[in-house]
């Protein structure tokens, strides 16, 4: 069972994953857009941040999922803040009144926030966006069903993510790019990756080697 404590240990960690990556996702976006999205990603978490510690006593799955929503969306102003919020609203929607989920409840909660996210901003596998992350992670927890399996969703939004710098982008700013799109890893899809394996590293620790 993971708590609602360990849902919000597993959001500070993906807060700290966003500082900890900042420059490094700005420099994936300097080849294609424009060279922020690491500080977006920052800022936005750390609003995130911010709202957990608002939260301190509440329990309730679906409010801290909502509140994690509003603070992002409101705190960043780009085209992903109401990606990331829709996802939030849609992972935590069949959790009301829950104060624990299950390792089942997990493989729901990530194929909604995927499903959420995809479905708000339009994007498909092969679009060079963070669907290309985030699709393969859903598919596989739906093929596989049952509870929770980390390591394996870990490996196919990876392999997902890498997919991205054989793309040319096909959607939003940098598709304006065309053909010079192709040969970077897609920043949208390096951040999604990025914050799910900090949740997976929270929740499923796994040794280091």
């Amino acid at each position: 069972m993971i708590q609602a404590t360990d849902l919000k240990k597993a959001l500070y960690s993906m807060r700290d994953k966003m500082a900890e990556e900042r420059d490094y996702l700005c420099e994936l976006d300097r080849h294609l857009g424009d060279g922020d999205h690491g500080v977006t990603m920052d800022i936005g978490w750390k609003a995130v941040a911010q709202a957990l510690d608002d939260l301190d006593a509440e329990t309730d799955i679906s409010v801290i999922c909502k509140q994690v929503a509003m603070a992002f969306l409101n705190a960043v102003g780009s085209s992903v803040g109401p990606l990331y919020a829709t996802g939030f609203l849609q992972a935590g929607k069949p959790f009301k009144g829950k104060t624990a989920l299950t390792s089942e409840d997990v493989t729901t909660f990530w194929i909604a926030f995927a499903e959420g996210i995809e479905a708000r901003g339009g994007a498909k596998i092969g679009d060079k966006t963070m669907v290309d992350t985030l699709a393969p992670m859903a598919a596989y927890l739906r093929e596989r069903g049952g509870g929770f399996d980390g390591e394996g969703a870990l490996a196919a939004a990876e392999k997902g993510m890498e997919s991205t710098k054989r793309l040319q982008a096909n959607v939003g700013r940098s598709s304006r790019l065309g053909e010079r799109s192709i040969g970077t890893i897609d920043p949208g899809a390096a951040s999604a990756f990025l914050l799910f394996k900090a949740f997976c590293d929270s929740v499923q620790p796994r040794e280091k080697v």
